[in-house]
């Protein structure tokens, strides 16, 4: 082998073995296996397939991929669907990683015996929303629903407005899930005006309760009316509501978004809600309510199939006590403060020859939640051709395109990310 020859150049395996990505592929996979990659990406360069310099990259493509991939979410859309909704807080982090071992999700340590599942989630629940008398953890939102139908209406009637019977993404309609669960719909109203009389005259003995859903993924305007919560539990039959994106009390960045705690204070017997929207936390269907409301779903059969996992019961007990999650961050994020952010960013862009600029922009609370509702932001603007190779880079960046424009807002990007942000650009760049 000549002093030239190429092959002298093939990195030491404890050399590529530093790189960043394949310490952090260690963790993954195992030492064993990524040297096994290292050895198999030295034998290529050494075969002359590619350059003794395109060793750690190749080592790292050959390892399978680790999915789902965390992605860079400069959508400006805090709570995206695609994306998963909420990101979970340190705290929450932290509980599930905890969690992952044997745990006491179901077992008293004091006593030795067998505890309710998942009480310090339940237990959390119920304390930060204390108009309720009870609390009670499922799978989903949609869950949450089902088991209140199922136990509450089966064989019996739903009343419920004809402008809060919503579809929801992918096809999903709330009439068919109702239907599903053996209840009757009792449609009232009208699209876009119903009233306490259209109620009043469908209410009777047939009625499982009375129904009223936020429709978070649009708004009626114009020639409305609808009936309040409080207005409708004089009629007699109990009164459920969903309430969709989890807020738990007003907030004054979200006027007028249901939160559980007017509900409850209102006279609603049952309020259900998603844990991976405005809460912050992981998906779960939350349930608050009378106690023998809520005991009687627990009780039902249908609550075991729906029941949740120690994860997620970990996580949400984490986020339920969390003040600031990632989400309240977000919907609170300072405009002026996200305008410095972006100017750093696009000057340390321009410096290196790459074009961008600094534009002001509109985020959302998005995941069917306070719909209308706009929060002011900054952004970056990229080129248009930079919006697939950021999208498919590593970490993947996923921003909007505006008018032949690719849109960096930074309303959901952890200013610890910018430099992050920085470095994939310019990877696209050149």
């Amino acid at each position: 082998m000549g002093a030239d020859d190429p092959r002298r150049r093939v990195p030491r395996t404890d050399v590529v073995l530093a790189d960043p990505r394949l310490v952090a592929a260690v963790g993954v996979w195992g030492r064993e296996r990524v040297k096994a990659a290292v050895v198999g990406a030295q034998r290529r360069a050494r075969a002359g397939e590619i350059g003794p310099e395109e060793v750690p990259a190749a080592a790292v493509a050959s390892l399978p991929a680790v999915l789902p991939r965390r992605v860079v979410n400069a959508t400006g859309v805090v709570l995206h669907t695609n994306l998963g909704r909420a990101a979970l807080g340190v705290p929450a982090v932290e509980a599930v990683v905890a969690a992952a071992g044997h745990t006491d999700v179901e077992l008293d340590l004091r006593t030795g015996r067998r505890a309710r599942r998942g009480r310090d989630a339940v237990e959390a629940l119920a304390a930060a929303v204390p108009a309720a008398g009870a609390a009670h953890v499922v799978n989903n939102g949609a869950a949450a629903l089902v088991l209140a139908a199922t136990a509450l209406a089966a064989g019996r009637e739903i009343v419920v407005s004809r402008g809060e019977l919503v579809e929801i993404g992918d096809g999903f309609r709330l009439p068919d899930l109702l239907v599903s669960t053996g209840a009757r719909l009792r449609e009232v109203g009208t699209t876009n005006r119903t009233s306490v009389a259209d109620y009043a005259a469908a209410v009777g003995p047939q009625t499982g309760f009375v129904l009223k859903v936020h429709p978070s993924n649009f708004v009626v305007s114009g020639f409305t009316a609808s009936v309040s919560v409080a207005e409708l539990v004089p009629l007699g039959a109990p009164v459920v509501v969903d309430i969709g994106s989890g807020l738990l009390a007003p907030d004054p960045v979200l006027p007028g978004e249901p939160d559980a705690a007017s509900a409850l204070r209102a006279g609603a017997a049952l309020v259900t809600a998603s844990g991976d929207k405005l809460l912050g936390g992981p998906q779960a269907g939350l349930l608050w309510g009378a106690v023998e409301v809520v005991e009687r779903l627990r009780r039902h059969p249908l609550a075991r199939a729906l029941r949740v996992d120690k994860l997620t019961l970990a996580a949400l007990a984490a986020t339920v006590r969390d003040p600031a999650t990632p989400t309240w961050r977000a919907l609170r994020a300072d405009a002026a403060g996200l305008r410095v952010r972006a100017d750093r960013l696009r000057d340390a862009l321009v410096v290196q020859g790459c074009p961008a600029e600094v534009v002001e922009c509109v985020s959302v609370v998005g995941g069917g939640g306070a719909p209308g509702v706009e929060l002011p932001s900054w952004a970056v603007a990229l080129p248009e051709r930079f919006a697939e190779p950021l999208r498919v880079g590593d970490p993947p960046v996923l921003g909007r395109v505006v008018r032949g424009r690719l849109v960096l807002d930074l309303r959901c990007v952890p200013d610890s990310v910018d430099e992050v942000v920085r470095a994939a650009v310019l990877r696209v760049a050149g």
